[in-house]
């Protein structure tokens, strides 16, 4: 073999030995990328999330609304550690909707959405402040939005009584619409008082298991 042939194969070697080493060292600084920002978004997460907990707890037995069928919600009950304080209670069990349904089919709100805020005003309003994830992942549709809604508004009002009606922003903002369908700008009524004679109270829980019917009609608008 010709001496500049065996020259030039020994460099070709060479630099075929840098670009693996150069090629390796490219993959494990992406993968270490990678794990970074899956950590860092895991951690914003976790510092989104409020906990489900505080010192004054009682375990009691709350209804959570999920889904059951395709059109329907209905109670579930479900032993969980809540405040006395009505806030942190509505809270607890917004989180308790979003994170412990049984199965996919019984869920109704979007695995990452988080509640970012859960204030009560003076006259008994809730305002519930959702991620940008219960918009972006809730699918489009009355049903699936209707759903979303009532048992938000459902899941509320069966474990927080003091609460009168219920406005729900996303991300600190109010939203036209849900996902397309279902109107956000005006408010939803939370235990209204019967008004007509004969009328069942909306706080009367329905028995476990019985199917609650979506609202056919759109949220009451603020009075102006």
């Amino acid at each position: 073999m010709p001496r500049n042939l065996k020259i030039t194969l020994a460099i070709l070697s060479v630099a075929v030995l840098i670009g693996l080493i150069s090629l390796r060292g490219l993959h494990r600084r992406i993968q270490n990328l990678s794990e970074t920002q899956t950590s860092e978004e895991e951690a914003r997460r976790e510092l989104l999330k409020p906990a489900i907990s505080t010192p004054t707890d009682v375990l009691v037995n709350a209804k959570i609304f999920w889904a059951s069928g395709p059109d329907a919600i209905a109670p579930v009950n479900v032993e969980l550690p809540l405040s006395a304080d009505p806030v942190k209670r509505g809270r607890q069990v917004l989180d308790a909707l979003i994170a412990n349904p049984e199965s996919a089919n019984e869920r109704t709100l979007p695995a990452d959405a988080t509640v970012l805020g859960f204030y009560i005003l003076p006259d008994g309003t809730a305002i519930a402040d959702f991620s940008d994830a219960l918009a972006s992942e809730t699918p489009s549709g009355i049903l699936s939005e209707g759903m979303a809604v009532n048992s938000i508004a459902r899941t509320l009002e069966n474990n927080v009584p003091t609460l009168r009606r219920l406005k729900i922003l996303i991300h600190g903002q109010e939203a036209d619409t849900l996902a397309g369908h279902v109107d956000l700008t005006g408010f939803f009524d939370l235990n209204p008082s019967p008004v007509a004679a004969g009328a069942v109270p909306s706080n009367t829980s329905p028995a476990p298991g019985t199917p609650v019917p979506l609202p056919g009609s759109s949220p009451k608008k603020p009075s102006r």
